[in-house]
Order: structure tokens, then C-alpha cells, then sequence
């Protein structure tokens, strides 16, 4: 599935960008997949009680850390795909 999304970047930009630029875009995209894996734990931590080793004030605060730390990364991952995938790329830099 990531190399059919690396394959479809590469045609829709002509073959004609740099490897750091094409490197970012492959960061954004797992950025984005690392978003849902943080929110799902944390959710996984806060809703489902069958971790029944942990007390339950253990599972919150680590079920909210990552929910919260999820958001963050989705808040930069929004950032970057903005950046990577929706400006202008700059010759003259």
C-alpha cells in the first residue's frame, strides 16, 4: 500500500523532485499512520478494561498521554502535509 502511494507521488509530480523532498513525503504519510496507532492505544487504554493487571488510574493517565500525544502528531502531521504535498517547491533554494 506505501509503495503504491510512493508510486502514485512520483507520477503525479513528474519524476522531478529531489530525494529529500520525496523523503518528506514518505515521513508525512507514516506520520499519519503513527497518528492512528498512538490514538488507538490510548483509546484501547481508557475504554476497554481487560487489562486487568493495570489499576485503573494507570491505564487513564497512560490511556489520556497517548490520545493526547496522538493529537499533537496529528496536529504536526497536518503541518507537514500541508508543507510537503500542497506548496510550491522553491529552485532558487
Amino acid at each position: 500500500m506505501i509503495i503504491d502511494l510512493i508510486f502514485v507521488i512520483l507520477i503525479q509530480n513528474n519524476f522531478s523532485m529531489n530525494g529529500d523532498r520525496l523523503m518528506q513525503q514518505v515521513t508525512a504519510i507514516f506520520s499519519s499512520f503513527m497518528v492512528l496507532f498512538y490514538l488507538g492505544v490510548g483509546c484501547y487504554f481508557v475504554f476497554f478494561s481487560n487489562l486487568s493487571y493495570l489499576d485503573k488510574a494507570v491505564r487513564v493517565i497512560m490511556g489520556s498521554t497517548f490520545i493526547f500525544y496522538g493529537l499533537y502528531r496529528a496536529y504536526r502531521a497536518y503541518v507537514k502535509i500541508v508543507e510537503v504535498f500542497f506548496t510550491k517547491e522553491n529552485d532558487d533554494e
